[in-house]
């Protein structure tokens, strides 16, 4: 009886530590399409393709700076904001003005061509980074559960990524031009905020919370065209916490990955990919605009 319940015990926390970790993917992936909606009222439907070329771009950095791999990680993290600067100034920036549907279907295009420019460079071969970096995904213990040191570094990594945003928004001068931007674009350029400046700062910061998950998730799982999916699951964390709030992603993604993992655990696993949308759906249903979203923001979307 002893045994039993200590067998019981030691199920539920891998469960948690399994719940922790899938809601940190979620969130740290979400942020990302928060952070262009909110600002610049646009749903990147390509952030999935962005992250995953994040991660591609760790892979080719590990290999060009091999034996240094705190070079090869900064190299490219600082790739993951120059792409999203780049895809703003080079492709979005001539949507500004126009109409919602038309900046989304360009962001499905960018998503279309970045999947075929991936495949052509990298083949669909699954490619393991972190052994490229020369280290070593241990296993932890966590009381009687196992976590892996990535999925450790990730749910840091996620705890970290917030808080800055969080004080980035709040109390820099930077962040409160993106809220105010996000909120009256016109009055705000009135008030002599760059506004092509301001996009590009978010898209560059989306994309690089994006690639930060694609290289954390490409080490501890390797890498290779799947985990566009993984994005793509991201997606309703953003709209069941609502689009245009932070906290709110943070908690659609625990959302998500509780019943997902649950699911997984005491129906079937074949759910994996399905439970995202079921959660989603019953959210449209209940509160359109989400658990902590701006209900006046329905009609953009």
């Amino acid at each position: 009886m002893v045994a039993r319940t200590r067998s019981a015990r030691e199920f539920l926390l891998q469960i948690l530590v399994n719940i922790l970790v899938l809601a940190a993917i979620y969130a740290l992936i979400s942020c990302g399409f928060v952070l262009v909606y909110r600002v610049s009222r646009v749903l990147n439907l390509a952030h999935g393709e962005l992250m995953t070329l994040g991660a591609y771009g760790l892979y080719s950095t590990a290999s060009l700076f091999n034996g240094s791999p705190l070079v090869a990680l900064l190299a490219a993290a600082g790739l993951a904001v120059l792409v999203g600067v780049l895809v703003y100034l080079a492709l979005m920036r001539r949507m500004a003005g126009e109409n919602v549907l038309a900046a989304v279907l360009t962001s499905i295009a960018l998503g279309i061509l970045l999947q075929g420019f991936m495949l052509l460079v990298w083949s669909g071969q699954q490619q393991y980074p972190l052994r490229t970096l020369g280290w070593e995904n241990i296993s932890l213990p966590v009381g009687n559960a196992r976590i892996s040191a990535v999925a450790i570094t990730l749910v840091l990594t996620t705890a970290t990524v917030y808080l800055g945003l969080f004080l980035f928004l709040g109390y820099t001068r930077w962040g409160i031009r993106m809220r105010a931007a996000g909120q009256n674009p016109l009055l705000a350029a009135q008030r002599g905020i760059r506004l092509h400046g301001v996009y590009a700062l978010a898209w560059g910061l989306s994309t690089f919370t994006g690639g930060l998950a694609g290289m954390l998730l490409a080490c501890d799982s390797g890498l290779d065209q799947s985990m566009m999916v993984i994005g793509l699951k991201a997606f309703p964390a953003a709209l069941v916490g609502g689009l245009d709030s932070l906290l709110g992603a943070l908690v659609g993604s625990v959302v998500i990955a509780t019943a997902e993992v649950m699911l997984i655990h005491y129906v079937d696993p074949l759910l994996a990919d399905v439970v995202p949308f079921l959660v989603l759906t019953a959210m449209l249903i209940v509160r359109p605009w989400g658990l902590f979203g701006t209900k006046e923001e329905l009609d953009r979307v």
